[in-house]
């Protein structure tokens, strides 16, 4: 299979589908990898270390596109990497389709092949490509918040641990998963008061044992959202529905009701936020005022820590890429249920109940298509 590896075109986005190690094994497998000229150099990796591995440096991204039956990105596509798309070629990357209309409806038209990263599970029913961004997002956000708390940044000057004598701040976290659990660690090790509200009681009984009780946890519910709300400092969005658009949990009128200079990260913005107020940020222009109250929602936070990002990105997803490209994705899905999960789209359907459903589109199961 000829396998494409684009530079990453949003802002700020340093990271890129594939470390040299990961070329290397996918040559290894005597697979073509094509790699536009300094897709690797935001994360440290030079031309020189992916000539050296076995790959094709090419000059641009027009023939990254043009050669490659499976395109392996970071970010989906944006609205000038659509016309490069061709007909039942693979896009493998995160792609978010609930939250990107546009974006569902050019896959549609090429009819190419979306597999998201976010939706495929592995047999725990875990989402092991998420997982590894959601865990640095998770632990930015609390880096992030901090910083914009600064009265200097528009924030409310509360320093997060404190000191002796001055209590330290409040973090509450909507959502216990992955990104919730990684920053209450953060911002349980810098000294924060932190709560954490999840629906699921089982999911709180865990992050208690986690933490040994260190940290508060509470059911979440609209009257505990208020009234959290209406307490913190720093507030992180990291409601999760996989493939689907976030809920709406924290509402205009719970941002009314917070303190002047609190800070809300919402990480959920990817699937359109989790807060009424939300409005996806760039790394250049991250943050703005709602309210009185400072909104960071940057769409791909992870993209400001790219050598870590992508050692992390490619660990999870190399062997998924390496089994499409080996068994082709027909045999692919139909040996892993799993990855079946994350064809969003294939060939002109909707193949993922939740985008269908967000989007009010005719939704087809993938076995009848294949």
């Amino acid at each position: 299979m000829n396998i494409g590896l684009p530079k990453e075109v949003k802002d700020s986005e340093y990271r890129v589908g594939l470390v040299p190690a990961g070329v290397h094994a996918l040559v290894e497998d005597k697979h073509k990898v094509f790699v536009e000229k300094t897709a690797g150099q935001g994360s440290g990796f030079s031309d020189e270390e992916y000539i050296a591995a076995g790959g094709y440096l090419v000059d641009g991204a027009d023939e990254v596109f043009d050669r490659s039956d499976m395109v392996v990105k970071v970010k989906e596509p944006t609205e000038k990497e659509f016309q490069k798309l061709h007909k039942e070629q693979i896009v493998f990357s995160y792609l978010h389709l609930a939250a990107a209309s546009e974006l569902t409806h050019a896959f549609l038209r090429k009819e190419v092949v979306g597999v998201a990263y976010e939706t495929i599970r592995d047999s725990r029913g875990t989402l092991p490509l998420l997982t590894p961004m959601s865990e640095v997002a998770g632990r930015m956000s609390i880096v992030v918040g901090s910083y914009h708390m600064q009265k200097t940044k528009g924030g409310c000057g509360v320093l997060l641990g404190g000191i002796p004598g001055v209590r330290p701040a409040l973090v509450v976290i909507v959502g216990g998963g992955t990104v919730g659990v990684n920053a209450a660690k953060m911002a349980l090790g810098l000294g924060a008061q932190v709560c954490i509200l999840d629906i699921n009681l089982d999911r709180l009984r865990h992050i208690d044992d986690l933490f040994f009780g260190q940290i508060e946890t509470l059911l979440s519910n609209t009257y505990n959202i208020a009234e959290s709300a209406r307490n913190a400092d720093l507030m992180v969005g990291a409601v999760l529905i996989p493939g689907a658009t976030a809920p709406k949990l924290i509402t205009r009128e719970m941002v009314l009701a917070m303190k002047p200079g609190s800070v809300i990260v919402d990480v959920a913005v990817d699937q359109g936020g989790c807060c009424e107020t939300t409005q996806p940020t760039t790394h250049s222009n991250p943050v703005y005022l709602v309210d009185g109250v400072l909104h960071y929602c940057v769409t791909n936070m992870p993209g400001a820590m790219p050598r870590t990002s992508t050692f992390a990105l490619t660990n999870a997803t190399l062997p998924y890429i390496r089994k499409i490209a080996n068994l082709g994705l027909k045999s692919a899905v139909a040996s892993d249920d799993g990855l079946k999960e994350g064809v969003n789209v294939y060939k002109g359907h909707v193949t993922c109940l939740p985008v269908a459903e967000s989007q009010s589109l005719s939704y087809r199961d993938l076995h009848e298509l294949l």
